[in-house]
């Protein structure tokens, strides 16, 4: 099957689902299984939009999967509508970047409301303690500011109680799916010279990730990242950011990355183009490129010289 016979085969797989769609608000099928309709519209628009992709036609692929996930919200399943949304995202980079961030924006949006878990504890002395699962450090347990403490420091409630470790479960099951997205994010931000966008997100999960004893070594990828758009819209802005993630994470000045980035700058400083090649390509021998810093890189060297020419 052709692109043509693919798309006309999507179209009708989204007529069928907006037939589901409308059948689901009559009266009488309000009364007997409306939601199971919008159910099969959930996943006809899905199909519809698997098969957009399969044609190459991300923008409709994107929309379908926007369409599926309004209904999983309509629905109340958070989950699914969040992953369509980062499926409409990943759809949409390919065609239209600004819309791929507001999806996944939209993604982050429910992820983080889902990690938004609160539960009240009686503490000692009389003293409600709550655990508010938005905040950044889980288990932070305070009094509501509108309670007196009674005699006595309220004390922390055991974290193995099961309602507890569920929960934890649930909050970094959140955080963690929020953060793939805001680094999705991020990314495109960067491609679309919305630099500032995405430093201020690779500075935020860098800051949480140096944090935790399991994330930690990622978080010089993220400092690193947003030293290079910062790079992009002024050396010396680099050089101060490449300061500030030093004294904030010390073990970013012993990382490849952080050598790297204090070799491009002197290089840019003495508009040496070799010397600047030169780095990146050692860099380049150990850990491998990707496209994203292969376009930041370049678009860095270019400010050295108006030629783009390869980095490796």
């Amino acid at each position: 099957m052709d692109n043509s016979g693919k798309e006309a085969e999507a179209m009708a797989l989204l007529a069928e689902a907006e037939r589901k769609v409308k059948n689901s608000q009559s009266f009488f099928s309000g009364l007997f299984g409306g939601s199971s309709k919008i159910e099969e519209a959930c996943e006809i628009y899905a199909r519809a939009a698997n098969m957009f992709k399969m044609a190459k036609n991300w923008s409709a692929a994107g929309n379908a999967f926007c369409q599926a996930a309004q209904l999983h919200l309509q629905l109340q399943s958070k989950h699914d509508a969040a992953t369509c949304f980062v499926d409409a995202g990943n759809a949409f980079k390919k065609a239209d970047p600004q819309e791929a961030i507001n999806c996944l924006m939209r993604a982050i949006e429910i992820y983080t409301d889902m990690g938004r878990l609160r539960i009240q504890l009686r503490g000692p002395g009389g003293v409600w303690l709550s655990w508010d699962g938005a905040l950044r450090t889980p288990f932070v347990l305070r009094a509501p500011s509108h309670i007196s403490p009674r005699a006595g420091s309220p004390s922390r409630p055991s974290t193995t109680s099961p309602l507890l470790r569920s929960t934890r479960r649930s909050w970094w099951t959140s955080r963690s799916s929020a953060n793939k997205c805001l680094l999705k994010v991020a990314g495109y931000a960067a491609q679309l010279e919305q630099y500032q966008k995405a430093i201020d997100i690779y500075e935020q999960v860098g800051t949480n990730a140096m944090d935790s004893p399991l994330l930690k070594y990622s978080a010089k990828d993220y400092f690193f990242k947003a030293a290079l758009c910062h790079f992009c819209i002024d050396m010396l802005n680099a050089k101060l950011a490449v300061q500030k993630y030093e004294e904030l994470f010390p073990a970013f000045s012993d990382s490849r990355e952080c050598k790297l980035m204090k070799k491009l700058l002197d290089a840019h400083e003495e508009q040496n183009v070799d010397s600047y090649t030169e780095a990146v390509k050692e860099y380049d021998a150990i850990s491998r490129l990707d496209q994203w810093l292969t376009t930041m890189l370049l678009r860095i060297k270019k400010t050295i010289q108006g030629d783009e020419e390869d980095l490796r």
